[in-house]
This record gives structure tokens, sequence and C-alpha cells, in this order.
């Protein structure tokens, strides 16, 4: 059995003890007759067994009993309750000279005080004393400082004269027969705590436990009460819509607030006074109770029995203390027991030799609490109890309980190497070794070990975040992710395989042991988020390229492949030309997709590259992605529109191409809209390797973009003979606004005299005449000339006609040519007229502006450089009437 305290006999009295107090080592006894006696506790050397040292002994004290006696060690004072009448005496007199007597306190039965040492802020330390004096059924309030007392304005009513009572931070604990009341100094209220007791005979004892909790007696439990933090008002419900701010009363305890659209039912949180922490179990109803922290000691019948709260065991039982009846806490360590003639002391064993049996009984939470209490080093202390608190969380492991062991381990901030070892399950060479977990145990550990790793990432996360460390402990802390990262990944592959990606997105695993884990477990999907976190792309793609052609895998086909080049960047163009290779083959259209999706890595990607490898390697994919580089993404670079007409070409007349008629016509019909409507391919290289004997009409669209109009105009005219056509390409040139070409005029001329053109000089010279060019297409050219008579120069075009023409033939021609001259004439008068008022308002500005006179004497400054002007300075003078100097004027 775990010993805490020892117990010694120091005194059989010759008086009767009515009260006992203590202080510093010293005891005082009140007694029945009114003696006052002052003992000093000491250590007898050769029996090493305490003993009492009277130092005084007032024997005319008082002349009635002495009811209870208090000390105020601080201020020298003892407060003592005697003839129903309480009084100070000072404790530094011979026999304790009266003080001062508390007058309004006659009647009184009770009394109970707290004193606290608080620093002014002069840095003065004084002592602040709160009491509380029960007379008759008022309580007294009182407040203390340097041994001054002040009675407070207000007073407590109770139902009963109190048998006990307790001050606390916020509240005064009164115990009654058989019931409980606590008293809120701030606002006055009273609360009662339980029901009535059972057994109204019992006392109430009441031990402090905290400035905020107490012990309270109740049958044969001591009941721990904290007092509750206030809770404020909460929302109950919410309904209706409502427009402006609104206050209703609902209730006594409630109200309508209305807020935005809403009306919220607002109550008063019902506030509790205490909160009940823990019940003690006594084996009768204690007379006294006292809270040496760790233990609170209970003094039953002839019996001080010793337990402690937390966790709740019993320690050790004190037998044979005859009648004993009263039982006072001097300091830790250290109680007096008393009955009416003999006096004991319960003296702490050695915190060392305790330490011992506790750690061998396994009681860690006492030792530590212990140890807290020790005189050793702070650091000797740290040091200790890390110690222990190890030890109880290795045994709460080797218990199975995991979850709290885990929970240790974080507060110990425990190398996480050490607790992973505790499941060796986690080690890919733990076959044959001790302790294995299997089943539910195993389950258990791993789920309290991963609490345990994101808890403690989330500390990493945040002690590193913001702040500056050097490559030391940057390195140590990218180490520590790993192994917890890739414990992490073991623990989920065997729980809860849903977190396994969304870990390796991270980052952290370490590549070989994460690989080797993956592969164990078939984890074919999860590899390559590992592979591609790590930049390890060689390996992902050569997975999925297996994977693709496996009918049970999870990667099959050819689609992740797809989406992984698709992601790739530019960085690694090579490694997407070489596994984009059997995706282009076996599916083309979807392969090309690696190379035109709307994704920034692919759009990013050098497409004269993307373009050179699909000529080597894929050409008939070339025309596709060209058309979609070209109309999709809108690239003007003149090396793919011209790429892009060239493979049109090609196509076209290339014989063993497999195209029907249908196809050709198309593709020729995209050509020629693209020579058309593209203005930046280069018409001078592209033109060379058109052939000469077919494409014709390609050919004179790029003589047109080439500036060479008659050229273009004879193919149409005199080898397609679609004059239509020749009309179409007039329009389309005077609508480009290239207004100084005669166009017209020179189809015109090669309608009238086919025979005296030669523009198809070359190669075309020889390329047979269509049958409509042979002979000279006048009234054709007459039509020309009338539909566009406002775009033809009169001059020009008569000086093409035959004279055989009739002039009737042409008035029309020449009315609306002579009508165009006379608009543009009057045109040209309105505009010098405009030109000339413009010209006119100018020269009045100017003269007004010059008719101004500036006056600079040797006290003008310029507002720029604040310098006076001289006689050879340049200056300008602005609109506002500011003069600076010429050089100034940019600043200004």
């Amino acid at each position: 059995m775990h010993e805490a305290y020892e117990v010694t006999h120091l005194l059989n009295a010759s008086v009767q003890i009515e009260t006992i107090a203590a202080y510093d080592g010293n005891l005082l006894l009140g007694t029945r007759q009114g003696h006052l006696l002052m003992y000093s506790l000491l250590m007898n050397k050769d029996t090493q067994k305490y003993e009492l040292k009277m130092i005084r002994y007032c024997k005319n004290f008082s002349k009635k009993p002495i009811q209870q006696i208090e000390v105020i060690a601080e201020d020298k004072l003892l407060l003592c309750l005697t003839d129903n009448v309480l009084s100070s005496y000072d404790m530094n007199g011979l026999n304790f000279p009266l003080v001062k007597t508390f007058s309004d306190t006659k009647g009184a039965s009770l009394f109970a005080l707290d004193n606290k040492s608080a620093t002014s802020m002069t840095g003065e330390s004084n002592t602040i004393v709160h009491l509380c004096v029960a007379v008759r059924r008022k309580l007294q309030l009182y407040y203390g400082k340097n041994g001054e007392f002040k009675k407070h304005i207000f007073d407590f009513t109770i139902p009963d004269v109190p048998k006990v009572m307790a001050l606390g931070q916020q509240y005064l604990c009164v115990g009654f027969k058989g019931e409980y009341t606590f008293f809120d100094l701030s606002s006055h209220n009273s609360t009662d705590l339980f029901p009535p007791s059972s057994s109204k005979s019992l006392d109430p004892t009441i031990a402090k436990y905290s400035e905020t909790s107490f012990l309270l007696g109740r049958d044969n439990t001591s009941v721990l009460v904290e007092e509750a933090k206030k809770k404020s008002s909460e929302i109950k419900k919410t309904m209706k819509r409502i427009d402006d701010p609104t206050i209703s009363k609902y209730s006594e305890s409630s109200f309508l607030l209305g807020r935005d659209n809403t009306s919220g039912e607002v109550e008063d949180a019902k506030q509790e006074t205490v909160e009940i922490k823990k019940t003690i179990k006594w084996t009768d109803a204690p007379l006294a109770v006292v809270w040496d922290e760790p233990f609170i000691l209970g003094l039953l019948q002839d019996t001080v029995v010793v337990q402690t709260v937390e966790p709740p065991l019993f320690i050790q039982t004190f037998v044979e203390l005859n009648k004993a009846r009263l039982m006072y806490r001097c300091k830790r360590g250290l109680i007096f027991v008393s009955s009416v003639g003999q006096v004991w002391c319960l003296t702490s064993v050695d915190i060392t030799k305790q330490r011992k049996q506790l750690l061998k009984d396994k009681h860690f939470q006492i030792a530590i609490d212990l140890m807290k209490l020790s005189d050793s080093s702070p650091e000797e202390k740290k040091q200790t109890i890390d110690s222990i608190q190890m030890l109880h969380a290795l045994d709460l492991f080797d218990s199975k309980q995991y979850s709290q062991s885990m929970k240790e381990f974080i507060k110990l901030k425990t190398d996480p190497a050490e607790v992973i070892k505790l499941i060796p399950e986690l080690d890919n060479k733990f076959e044959g070794k001790e302790n294995v977990l299997k089943g539910k145990d195993l389950e258990n550990a791993l789920n309290a070990l991963i609490e345990y790793l994101v808890e403690l990432r989330f500390q990493i996360g945040t002690n590193t975040e913001g702040s500056s460390k050097s490559e030391s402990n940057q390195r140590n802390v990218a180490q520590q992710l790993e192994l917890i990262d890739t414990t992490l990944l073991k623990c989920y592959l065997q729980t809860n395989d849903a977190f396994v990606a969304p870990l390796l997105r991270l980052n952290n695993c370490r590549l070989e042991e994460a690989e080797k884990t993956l592969h164990q477990h078939g984890k074919h999907s999860e590899l390559i988020i590992l592979y591609q976190t790590k930049g390890q792309h060689t390996k992902a793609l050569q997975l999925l390229r297996e994977q693709a052609s496996q009918p049970d895998s999870s990667l099959k086909g050819y689609h992740r492949t797809k989406n992984y080049l698709q992601h790739l960047g530019a960085e690694h163009l090579n490694l997407i030309f070489k596994f984009s290779d059997w995706i282009l083959k076996e599916h083309p259209e979807e392969g090309l997709k690696i190379f035109t999706e709307d994704i920034v890595e692919v759009e990013n990607l050098p497409r004269p590259k993307v373009l050179d490898f699909l000529l080597r390697e894929h050409d008939t994919l070339v025309i596709p992605y060209l058309e979609h580089v070209i109309h999709t993404w809108n690239d003007t670079h003149d090396l793919f529109h011209d790429a892009l007409i060239n493979m049109y070409r090609e196509k076209i007349t290339d014989k063993k191409a497999n195209c029907t008629e249908e196809e050709l016509q198309h593709i020729k019909s995209k050509l020629v809209a693209f020579l058309e409507k593209s203005s930046h391919y280069t018409p001078e290289r592209v033109i060379l390797h058109f052939p000469n004997d077919t494409l014709f009409e390609e050919r004179a669209v790029i003589l047109g973009k080439l500036g060479r109009h008659e050229q273009a105009l004879a193919i149409y005219v005199q080898i397609l003979g679609d004059v239509d056509r020749a009309i179409r390409y007039c329009d389309n040139v005077w609508t480009r606004n290239d207004k100084t070409v005669d166009v017209y005029v020179t189809l015109m001329r090669i309608l009238v005299n086919p025979e005296q053109n030669n523009s198809l000089t070359g190669p075309l010279a020889t390329v047979p005449r269509h049958p409509k060019a042979s002979t000279p297409d006048l009234e054709t050219a007459l039509s020309i000339l009338e539909k566009h008579a406002d775009k033809i120069s009169p001059i020009k075009a008569l000086s093409v006609l035959p004279d055989s023409v009739p002039l009737a033939r042409l008035s029309s021609f020449l009315e609306s040519a002579l009508q165009t001259q006379l608009t543009m004439k009057r045109r040209t008068q309105v505009l010098k007229g405009l030109l000339y008022a413009e010209h006119t308002q100018v020269q009045e500005m100017k003269q007004f502006h010059e008719s101004k006179s500036i006056v600079i004497n040797d006290y003008n400054v310029c507002p720029v450089c604040k310098k006076r002007f001289g006689n050879q300075s340049a200056f300008v003078r602005y609109p506002s009437g500011d003069i600076v100097h010429y050089s100034c004027k940019l600043d200004k």
C-alpha cells in the first residue's frame, strides 16, 4: 500500500480543546476554558519524530470558550470568535493584546476568511482579506487591508444559522443543516445547490479545493463543485420577415429582436451557479475534510482516510485517533488532528520515496502531481515529470488505451519515430517480432496513431507558418514530415484507403518506401499520384502504359495517360512526344487533344516543335492541329499559316492519297477560303510550291495578295473563263480600300482585247485558254462600266474601249461620271471654305494674345525654380498668366 503520510502523536492536553488553527509550523489551541495556547512543531534529532514546544500560554485570554480562531500571518493578526463576538489580536504581543473588536458582530456564531497577496502599482506587496461573519441570520462582509477592516454596506439574509462557511472567488459557500447555498458576491443572488439531505442530523463540511471549487459533504460522500462560467443569452428560433429593427417582450426572460429579414426569439440563458465535477465516497459521513494536494483527507470516527480525486483512488487509513473531531491543514504536507484532549499531526512522506512506490503501482498522475509540488529545481522537475509521463504513455499503450496514450505523446513532444516503433506492423520487416498487434487491437492502435500523426503534422505546420527558420531547422522539419506522411500512408492503407490520394498530393512521403508499400497493396492509381508529385514522370507514364491494356486495372485505357501528358508542361516536351505516340496511333483524334485541349499547359507548349513532331511521326494529324492553332487559338504566326496552305496543297495534289472527289473538293474549298481570309501567310513564299498546271483559282488568290491583279484577272478570265469570279475579285480589291488600282479597267482591257493581253507569262503562257476567252466580250465590259461607273476613271475607261462604240451606249456612264466629278468639286469647295474660316479664327486669336503686354522686372520670380528672370532669359507665359523660364516649362 502506498504511504502518503506518517502520523505522530504530539500532545495529551490538560485542557479541553475547542478549536485549532495553524500557520508556518505553529499550532494554536483555543480551549473551552478560554485559554489560548501556542506551540511550535519541531523535529527531535534523536528520535527523528515531531514534537510540540510551547511558546505561549495565555490563560486569561477569554472568560468564555474560544469558539473559532484563524491567523492572518502576513499581518500578524489573530482573529478569534469568543462569547459570540469577533475580535482581532496582535500576534507579536506577549499575551495577544486586543487590536479591535468588531462591534457589529455581537451574536456571531461563525466566520470565514480568504486572504490573498496583491502587488500595488508602486510595487508594494499587500495582503487583501475578505471576511464573512455569520451573525444570527445575517452574513456580514468585511474587506481588510494591512490589518484594517471595513464593513460592506450589503448583508446577506439567510434562512437559518450556518454550520460552516468558505469564501471563493465569486461565491460564498454556506452549509446549513442538510443543505448548501451559494451566495454571489457580485449580484447578491443566492442559489441552493442540491435538495436537502436525507439525514439532517449530519453536520455539513466544506473544504476549499481551489479558488473556484469546493468539496461539500453530503451523507457518505464529498461532492466536488466548481463555480460555473457565466453564459450569454441564447437565440431560440427565428421567424417571419420584417423590415425595420424591432424589440418586443416575449416573456419575463426572453425578447423578440428584429434583425435584417428575421425576427429571433432571444432568451436569457439559464445561469448555472456551480457544476458538479466529482463525487468522492467515504465509508462513513466525515466530520471534517481537508484538501492537501493531491490528496483529500477525511476525518471519520477515530480514523483519517486519505484518497485522491483524480484518478479516484484509496491511498491510506490512520486508525486509533481516539475521538478525533478537528482537522486543520497548516501547509502542504502538514495536517493537525485534534480531539478534546489530544493532538496528532500528519506529515507527508518524502516525495522521492512516494514517487518510487507510485510508479511501481502505476499511479503516474499522482506521481506527477507530487513532483510538481516538490522542492526540486525547475529543470529537475521537468525532466522527472517527462520521464513519468513517458512511462504513463507507454503503460496506456500496453493497456490498449491507444488514443489516450497518443495524447500523452503529443503533450510530451515525443520523437514520432519512437512512437511509430510501438506498432511493429508498420515496419516492412516486422515478421518474427514480438508484441505484434492483431485484429481489433491493431485497428484501434492504427486509428489512434493516425490521430497522433495528424495532430503532430498540424502543430509542425502551425509552428513553421510565417516563421523564418534556419536551413538545418527546415531540413529537420522536412524529415519529420517525411516520416509522418509515410507512416500515415501505411496506416491509411490498412484502415481507410480513401485518404491515401489526398495525402500523397502533399508530396512529403519517402519515395522508395511509399512506392514499395503501394506496390504491395496494388494501389496503381495512388502510385501515379506519388510519381507525379515526386516528379518521377517517366515511371508514372511507363506504369500507365503497362496498365492501359490490363482489363481489370483502374488505369485501363488511354484517358489517364492523356490527362497526365496534358498537364506536364513544356519542360517535359520530349517525354510528351515519347509517351503520346501510342495514343496517337491507336486513338488519333483523342490523342491529338494532348496538344489541343483548352488547358494552360497545353496552350503553352512550343507549337513549332509540336508541328515538327507531327510532321515527322503523325502527318495525318498535322492539318487538324494547324486548324486548331489558327482558328481556335487565333495564332497569327506565318509559319503555321504557310504550313496549313502547303498541307492543303499536298493533300489535293497527292495522287497517292485515298481521298474521294467529295473530300478533295471540301479540302479545296477550305484552301481557297483560307487563302482569301488569312492575312498572315507569306504569298511570295507559298506561291513557289504551287503547280503551274492546276490549282489556278488558288494561284489567282495568291497573286492578288501579291498585288499582281492583272495576272490574277487573266487567270479568272482566260484560263478559268469565270468572268463573274473576276468581277467579284475586283469588288474585293475595291472593298479593301485599294482604290489606287484600276482593277475594273484592267478587267475591261482583258475582256475587250484578249489577243493583246500578255500578262500570262512563263509556264502559264502555255496553259490552254478557255473557249470563251478567245473572242472580245464588249458587252460584259460595257456592263462593268455602267455598274461601277463611280469606281472607274472615265479617261482610262475610254482609252480601253474601241472607237466603234456608239456615244449613246456610253451616255449613262458619262452622266454618272460627270455627276461624280461635280459632287467631288462641290465637296472640295465646301472644305476650302471651312478651312479658310478656321484659318481666320486662328489669326484673330493670335492677334488677341499678341496684343497683351507682359512686364517683367527684377522682382519677378519663376514659380518653378524660384529664380529671377535675367536679361537674356527666354520665358513662357501660360493662359493662366503664370510666367516661367522656357527651360522650366516641362517641370511646370
